[in-house]
This record gives C-alpha cells, structure tokens and sequence, in this order.
C-alpha cells in the first residue's frame, strides 16, 4: 500500500473542508473522462493544465487536465461515423468494457469532445491530415465551440463544419481513477492521453476555468510542492508518470497497450493536511 501526505496549503481551496463531513453512504460515482493533451517543448514534454474557477462545484482553484462527464450522445452513431483511427469493438478491448452504458467509445469521444470545449484545442484531422485550428486562433472555431457548450450544436456538425474528422489513433488509454468515497461529489474517470502540435494556443471557458499553462511535468511537480500550483493526487500520480519521459513519442509508447487497473484511493484528513493510501 502507497502513503502520501499532501500538506494543507498545497490542496486546491476548500478541497479539505470537503472531506470533513462525508456523505452517509457513498455517491454513485459518474461515468467521466479526462485527456491530457501534450506536446514537445524547448525543455521536452509538455503537458496542458487548466485551473479551475473558484467557484467550480469539483476541486475549486484546482489545476487540472480538461474533462468532465460522458454523455450518451458522446455514442451518438452520426459521431462515431466521424472517429477515424478507433471502432467501438477496440475501445470496450482496451477498457475492457465489453459491456457498459456508455459503451466504451463513449469515453474516448467525451474525452475530445471535453477537451475541444475547455481548451478550444480539437484533437482532430482534415483530409490533408493538418490539424484544425484552434479557437483562439479562428474566430470561427471559437464561434462553433460556444454554439457545442451552448447546446445550439452537435459536435458531429461542428466537425462537418470544420472539415475534419476526430483523431482517434492520436488517442492513448493512460489510467483509470475512482472519486474517494470521502468525497460528496464523485466520478469514475477514464484518463487519456494525446498528441497535438507544438504551437497550439488554447483558450479557456471562463465559465469553468481561469487560466491555461503549457508547463513540463516536472516544473509542475516543483511548482506544486512550492506551493503555488494546487492539485490533486490523480494529477499528481499522472504527470509523475509523463515526468519520466522526454518526449511525447516515448511517453505515448509507454502507454500503448499498458495494463490499467481501476484506482480507488481513500484518503483520511489530518490537522496537517490529507492523507492518500492506495493499494498497489
């Protein structure tokens, strides 16, 4: 069994206060996926963190990787006839999800689709094979990410808008986390990893979030223990796994075909801070 102790000021505000009265009985935890996107930097791998707002309903003040809950139309059949690179028979191998609502292709999709919507960054490809700009980069790429977080569009028809088709070869199953049932809000979330080019820009939904940084693995972990970038331990363990590599290339490598076992940590809260215990 792993023991980690992460010290009250390096917690995303009111994190900690949240665990001291946990719900009676556990919540259901929600279908959810998340995608760090990376890319190679003067310094090697980089990764994307987003922070979000102060009044975020999950892990305020938090930095994070984009992501949030699967949706049944994240298996929207005119979508799934959008994803190049992935069939809905690989995905429920790789999760080993053979039989699941959502289906296991959902997590994939959401993963993109979540990242596109927090970042304005789509993991994407058009007949050419040149990646579509980002929403900070075209106004009409922002103008279509608001109608998809609005509802007023799917994102089979921003995709069709775009040209483009979701890259789901560029995709890699990285992990796969449990909300502690200490927790009152709790989601069962599939990590993921992709690539995307060095010069993308992202631009973040106020609604959610307040800043973006393309930051190296291991900065961040300084950054973190410093004090100054708070975050939780599912982040935490991820960019120590990213921090081993040097490169995208070898960090994707790493992660093809890597057994994943569900990680439901359970955490304890002390008068210095929280306690993590995970078993191996």
């Amino acid at each position: 069994m792993e023991r980690h102790l992460i010290p009250l000021e390096r917690l995303p505000a009111r994190y900690a206060e949240s665990l001291a009265h946990p719900p009676e009985r556990p919540v259901w935890p929600l279908p959810a996926a998340t995608l760090a996107l990376l890319r190679d930097g003067a310094d090697g791998l980089e990764v994307l963190l987003l922070q979000r707002a102060p009044g975020a309903a999950f892990v305020p003040g938090a930095w994070v990787f984009p992501g949030g809950r699967v949706d049944l139309s994240d298996a929207d059949k005119l979508l799934l006839a959008r994803l190049d690179g992935l069939d809905a028979e690989a995905a429920a191998r790789r999760l080993d999800l053979p039989w699941s609502e959502p289906p296991a292709v959902a997590y994939y999709v959401a993963a993109l689709r979540e990242a596109f919507e927090e970042t304005g960054i789509l993991v994407a490809r058009d007949e050419e094979g040149a990646s579509p700009p980002t929403a900070r980069e075209d106004p009409t790429v922002d103008a279509l990410r608001d109608h998809l977080m609005g509802h007023r569009a799917r994102l089979h028809e921003v995709l069709d808008r775009l040209g483009c088709r979701l890259d789901g070869a560029a995709v890699e199953y990285m992990s796969h986390w449990i909300t502690p049932e200490a927790e009152p809000r709790r989601f069962d979330t599939r990590f993921f990893a992709a690539r995307v080019r060095p010069d993308a820009r992202p631009v973040v939904d106020p609604r959610e979030m307040t800043a973006a940084l393309w930051i190296t693995p291991a900065a961040a972990l300084r950054r973190h223990r410093e004090g100054t970038l708070p975050m939780v331990f599912p982040t935490l363990r991820t960019l120590e796994d990213l921090a081993a590599h040097p490169t995208v290339d070898t960090a994707l490598a790493g992660l093809r075909g890597r057994r994943i076992l569900a990680i439901l940590p359970r955490l304890t809260l002390t008068p210095t801070g929280v306690v993590v215990e995970v078993d191996p």
